[in-house]
């Protein structure tokens, strides 16, 4: 990250085209746009907002900022696929901000240091959630800041849901999940454990409940119909994580197949390779270009020493004998080529995708589902029936933790809104910034400081976290690094490359102002304003 030459380089000044003449044709405003990496966030976060002041070093302000909309920082700095970082237009420079490394920093420090989240006093509604999964566990954090009381009711022993039985702790230790996750039960969240909901209505009757929100998640795999004759041991990926993660670890055999190309293959692959198994290998009927598992999930699993058998399709298995027959892609479409091959293995882990279970919503007046089962829900996150809301993986959309703990933040406010007799209007958001309109007059190098990972060797000796954090040093650098697209940080470039000292500074955070009564309309400010927080509007 260190260097000792000067990375910004030379400014080209000649570019300027507006010129001054004795009519102003336009004049500056100062402009609030919307970053790339905020506008692509599931669970809506002000990522410029917060990377700004962790740049300062005020980081218990930073981490306020994300808790506005996400109560996970230490969870999503971990495990978020960061769609942020595909879209920051750092990396049309050199590389993305490690946006998800410094909130994994901020999120670890706030449980190192202790901090709290207060809440409104109580407005006597209340609230059941169904479900303490992501969306849940969001949905009841938000609402709980408002005043409301929540009780979940979770089929299972432990609150987490995918996040617990669906995620290993290779990816996200259980010390830091169960720390955020107890911050939300410190609130006065009531969680019902081992509580699976059968008659809906009639519990939201008898707990005199206001609203209800559904938040069940996808936790049943997908069937498929394979042939089998005297068959090895077959078991679903969900199962076999949950089994894991209970401590009942099942007996593979020395040879174990994954049936599937997702995140979920890639994490039961990764997971028999911790468990002892010497041969583990993914059969999937896709290349890596068009599998459905991002491919660092991949890569890491091949450098685990994990097999991937790539355009493969399951027909048959007898014994421990399978018949797959190569395939063949046509516009990203698996198609059979009549062209077979054997493998064998002691056992095979199915995780062909999961679905919801939606069985007991179905007598519900007024609840629809799509045609593959999920829960249909309009706008607001409600479904047909009055007071009854759901999201997380049992709606249409997305299926990751970001999503859902995005989905728990707008159902809450609808709720909210609900239970006030009100509609909730989310603001208006200004257009999106992308890098073509940036004032890029200089130009620097500083790429994005790689977060270490143990080595592969290591990694597979056991189901310790396989990333190290940042240290602060470095979660500075990355900060600083954000280029602060569309929004004044007060560099005070306006303020000094203004000819007629038309420019006034406010102080620390307020910004700046214009006095119009001796502005030209020149333009010179909005040009050399790297972030295009000024823009020119027509008019005198």
């Amino acid at each position: 990250m260190k260097t000792n030459q000067d990375i910004t380089l030379s400014p080209d000044l000649q570019s300027h085209s507006a010129g001054t003449g004795p009519t102003r044709t336009q004049h500056p405003v100062y402009a609030n746009l919307l970053p790339p990496c905020n506008q692509t966030c599931p669970a809506g976060e002000n990522i410029q907002g917060w990377l700004s002041l962790a740049q300062a070093g005020s980081y218990e302000a930073a981490w306020r900022t994300i808790m506005e909309d996400n109560p996970f920082p230490a969870v999503m700095g971990r495990v978020c696929y960061h769609t942020c970082e595909v879209q920051c237009n750092r990396s049309q420079i050199d590389s993305a901000v490690n946006i998800h490394a410094v909130e994994r920093f901020l999120g670890d420090e706030a449980l190192k240091q202790g901090w709290t989240i207060d809440k409104a006093p109580p407005t006597g509604k209340r609230v059941l959630i169904v479900g303490a999964g992501p969306a849940g566990l969001s949905a009841a954090y938000h609402l709980v800041r408002k005043g409301h009381t929540v009780e979940i009711h979770e089929a299972g022993p432990i609150a987490g849901g995918m996040m617990h039985f669906g995620i290993p702790a290779y990816r996200l230790p259980r010390h830091e999940l169960d720390q955020e996750v107890a911050r939300i039960s410190n609130m006065g969240v009531t969680v019902k454990y081992n509580h699976k909901v059968e008659n809906l209505l009639l519990e939201k009757e008898q707990g005199k409940f206001d609203a209800v929100f559904l938040a069940i998640g996808s936790n049943l795999s997908k069937k498929v119909d394979l042939p089998a004759k005297d068959a090895f041991k077959m078991m679903d990926a969900l199962a076999f994580l949950k089994q894991v993660e209970d401590g009942n670890v099942p007996k593979l055999g020395r040879r174990v197949a994954i049936y599937g190309g997702g995140n979920t293959a890639m994490d039961a692959a990764r997971t028999a390779k911790r468990l002892g198994v010497e041969d583990t290998m993914i059969i999937y009927r896709r290349d890596r270009a068009n599998m459905s598992a991002h491919d660092f999930e991949a890569q890491e699993a091949l450098e685990e020493g994990v097999n991937i058998h790539w355009l493969r399709s399951i027909k048959s298995v007898e014994g421990m004998t399978m018949t797959v027959e190569v395939m063949e892609l046509k516009d990203g479409k698996p198609y059979p080529t009549g062209q077979f091959e054997t493998l064998e293995a002691d056992s095979l882990i199915m995780a062909l995708g999961q679905e919801a279970d939606t069985g007991f919503l179905k007598n519900i007046p007024g609840i629809t589902f799509t045609p593959d089962d999920n829960v249909c829900v309009d706008s607001s996150m409600m479904t047909g029936y009055a007071g009854i809301f759901a999201g997380g993986d049992m709606v249409p959309g997305q299926r990751n933790v970001t999503t859902a703990i995005g989905h728990g933040k707008k159902t809450a406010r609808n709720i909210d809104a609900f239970l006030n007799d009100e509609v909730y209007t989310p603001s208006a958001k200004p257009p999106v910034i992308g890098y073509e309109k940036l004032h890029r007059w200089y130009r620097t190098y500083a790429p994005q400081g790689e977060q270490a990972m143990k080595p592969a060797a290591e990694r597979i000796g056991g189901f310790d976290e396989v990333k190290y954090g940042l240290q602060e040093n470095e979660v500075l650098f990355e900060a600083r690094r954000c280029l602060s697209c569309g929004n004044c940080f007060e560099c005070d470039g306006c303020f000094g490359a203004c000819p007629q000292k038309a420019i006034t500074k406010l102080g620390p955070g307020n910004g700046y102002s214009f006095n119009y009564d001796i502005c030209t309309g020149c333009a010179v400010c909005s040009e050399q304003c790297s972030c295009h927080a000024i823009e020119m509007v027509p008019g005198p």
